[in-house]
């Protein structure tokens, strides 16, 4: 016998992840009550939350609605100062988890340590330019004046031959 499946709805991804996110915290709702609400059979609802679940398990949570990292950075910002307590009540409020807010919080911090290090690194990258430079100057100097004293001794070599061949000991 075969199984009438005219009466089926099709629900879009869209309407399936928003009674999925009722049924996970913060709001919880049971799929039985939720099965009232709407008219879904429980046991429907509840494999979607099940392979939800399972699928946030495994790292891809399609039942969460994305936020992009704009909104990421303006939730951080308003909830940096509150304390463990308030954070949990504005994530509840929110439909938010605390561990994913102190995952971007600490993002946040990353990218502007990155910034610190990009601003230090061209800080760095000037001195050393600076220093190369006065190296150079230096190395240059240095041989201009090894170049004169290579030519002070030869002077001081011939003067001494020439008096040897002449045979004056008079100093000058």
């Amino acid at each position: 016998m075969t199984r009438d499946n005219s009466k089926n709805r099709r629900y879009t991804k869209e309407e399936k992840e928003k009674f999925i996110a009722r049924m996970l915290p913060p709001e919880s709702i049971s799929p039985s009550k939720l099965s009232l609400e709407t008219g879904i059979s429980k046991s429907t609802l509840a494999t979607w939350k099940t392979k939800a679940s399972v699928s946030k398990i495994k790292g891809t949570g399609t039942y969460n609605k994305t936020i992009s990292s704009r909104e990421k950075f303006l939730i951080v910002m308003e909830t940096y100062t509150m304390s463990e307590s308030d954070l949990g009540k504005y994530c509840r409020e929110n439909g938010l988890y605390v561990s994913e807010v102190k995952e971007w919080r600490s993002s946040c911090i990353a990218a502007n340590d990155g910034a610190k290090y990009i601003n230090q690194s061209s800080d760095l990258e000037e001195q050393l330019k600076d220093e190369k430079r006065k190296a150079k100057e230096l190395e240059k100097d240095l041989r201009r004046k090894e170049k004169a004293l290579a030519e002070t001794a030869a002077l001081l070599v011939l003067r001494k031959k020439l008096d040897a061949i002449f045979g004056e000991n008079e100093e000058d």
